[in-house]
């Protein structure tokens, strides 16, 4: 089995910064793809960034500048550093990976409210 857990969560002023952290748990030989979606109340799930085994990165057009991904392949693990946060940005956040012989799999995510 295998298991994606998030943490970093919480509530922060406008124009703060917060730092998720995934970690993939298991039976795991390779990682594709490592990413972060988020879903605002009442909208649909979008994708905030991602990161390929090799490095290449991929960011939602609202976020660049704004937010890093990186990802430890030793760990399993990936993170989203997030600066100059919006109240725009709250949501849930949810982690994601593309796991070799898996398939996709989803954390059970961790809640970003940004307000003053």
């Amino acid at each position: 089995q295998v298991q994606l857990v998030e943490s970093g969560g919480g509530l922060v002023q406008p124009g703060g910064s917060l730092r998720l952290s995934c970690a993939a748990s298991g039976s795991i030989f390779s990682i594709h793809l490592m990413g972060w979606y988020r879903q605002p109340p009442g909208k649909q799930r979008d994708l905030v960034a991602d990161i390929t085994s090799g490095g290449s990165t991929n960011y939602a057009d609202s976020v660049k500048g704004r937010f890093t991904i990186s990802r430890d392949n030793a760990k399993n693990m990936v993170y989203l550093q997030m600066n100059s946060l919006k109240p725009e940005d709250t949501a849930v956040y949810y982690c994601n990976a593309v796991i070799q012989y898996w398939g996709t799999k989803w954390g059970q995510g961790t809640q970003v409210t940004v307000s003053s």
